[in-house]
């Protein structure tokens, strides 16, 4: 059965991460706090681990998830490319609750499901879930919730949701009740191209088109 770690507690939290860090390199799940709800999370690298993640959901595989990463080298390391507009918006919202989709590297050798050719990044600013990428590199993340159900805002509700599925739980304390904003940039390369905001979330409208202006953004 697996074990939920509460991560305000210094032993709990340094052996939690290690079984977390394991479990990850076996191809498991590890549920695990982050700025916004509660994600449950794979190697992105790893497609039956990915296709795991999207098993305990209930999810199919048109709809990819989400990758966490550690920092911004690491976006320019998995996107094609990077427009002016979202290096401003990486400047102003990351770490934090901003995902950006954006054309994926072609040399990439993942299956995240069906992306078309684009991947979902984001870096949080949650500690425990930094740490975690920064041993583990990029995760696969999705909210840790059955599809259709309320995304989780605790460890114990995720569990309820996903129990055996999941190899590891990671506590740390309440989390938010909005998911991410998501915002799509793969068209700004186009001449008339914007941004397109697919998923309100914890960062406002306002002050994605505030950065990008409001002509860039739709």
């Amino acid at each position: 059965m697996a074990r939920i770690f509460n991560c305000s507690d210094d032993s709990e939290l340094l052996t939690g991460m290690r079984l977390s860090r394991a479990a990850i390199g076996r191809g498991e799940l590890v549920v695990l706090p982050t700025d916004t709800v509660y994600g449950v999370a794979a190697d992105a690298f790893n497609p039956k681990a990915v296709q795991r993640l999207l098993d305990a959901k209930g999810r199919g595989r048109q709809s990819p998830p989400p990758v966490l990463i550690p920092g911004i080298p690491t976006l320019d390391a998995l996107a094609e490319s990077v427009p002016d507009e979202v290096r401003a918006l990486v400047k102003d919202f990351w770490p934090g609750g901003l995902t950006i989709i954006l054309p994926a590297q072609s040399s990439l050798s993942w299956d995240l499901g069906e992306t078309h050719g684009t991947v979902a990044l984001r870096m949080p600013s949650n500690r425990i879930a930094l740490e975690l990428l920064s041993e583990t590199g990029p995760l696969a993340v999705s909210s840790a919730n059955l599809t259709g159900q309320p995304a989780a805002a605790t460890a114990a509700a995720a569990e309820a949701m996903l129990g055996d599925s999941v190899a590891v739980y990671l506590d740390g304390g309440d989390g938010g009740s909005d998911p991410s904003t998501i915002v799509d940039a793969t068209s700004l390369h186009l001449p008339d191209g914007k941004l397109r905001i697919v998923r309100h979330g914890v960062i406002p409208d306002e002050a994605i088109r505030d950065v990008v202006g409001a002509d860039r953004c739709s």
